[in-house]
């Protein structure tokens, strides 16, 4: 379990630190509260103890891990569903909702696929835009890194030389 002063990694909202745990009484039970600050946009949340594997709530990607992350953005040949926009946004957001940075990873290489052959609509612009995000934050903090250069192991591992934009 977790303990104050751990980083770990809520589900879509990223990178959290564990501030304190605290016991709330609700509905005449005492029940246990991680209070966690998200770190990109310093949001406080609460969750229940015991609820913290249905939320997902899980340690930093290791480097192992993050080179499992590079190689899903390094993959070119991958079919992207030609199913309807919406249909996919939701397959999408799931994914991101998942807080598995291999998922995360792999919407952000699809919607770079799918970015060198249209242009992207703005709700996917947006979502690439998180899903950027989320893994430059967790792939920083665990490295000990500067968000700038993970920036760029994620161009390169895209095979994208310009910023991503």
């Amino acid at each position: 379990m977790f303990k104050i002063g751990d980083v770990v990694v809520y589900p879509a909202h990223g990178v959290s630190e564990v501030e304190s745990i605290e016991n709330r009484d609700i509905s005449g039970s005492s029940i246990s509260f991680f209070i966690l600050k998200v770190l990109d946009t310093q949001m406080t949340v609460m969750v229940p103890v015991t609820n913290v594997e249905n939320v997902g709530i899980r340690q930093l990607i290791d480097n192992s891990g993050i080179d499992q992350v590079l190689e899903i953005l390094n993959q070119r040949s991958v079919p992207i569903d030609n199913q309807t926009w919406n249909r996919r946004y939701r397959e999408y957001m799931d994914k991101i909702k998942s807080g598995s940075a291999f998922e995360i990873a792999e919407v952000l290489r699809d919607l770079n696929i799918l970015k060198r052959g249209k242009e992207l609509s703005f709700g996917e612009r947006k979502m690439y835009d998180t899903a950027r995000t989320l893994l430059v934050n967790e792939i920083s903090t665990s490295k000990k890194i500067d968000k700038k250069e993970v920036e760029m192991m994620l161009l390169e591992a895209m095979g994208k030389i310009e910023p991503i934009s």
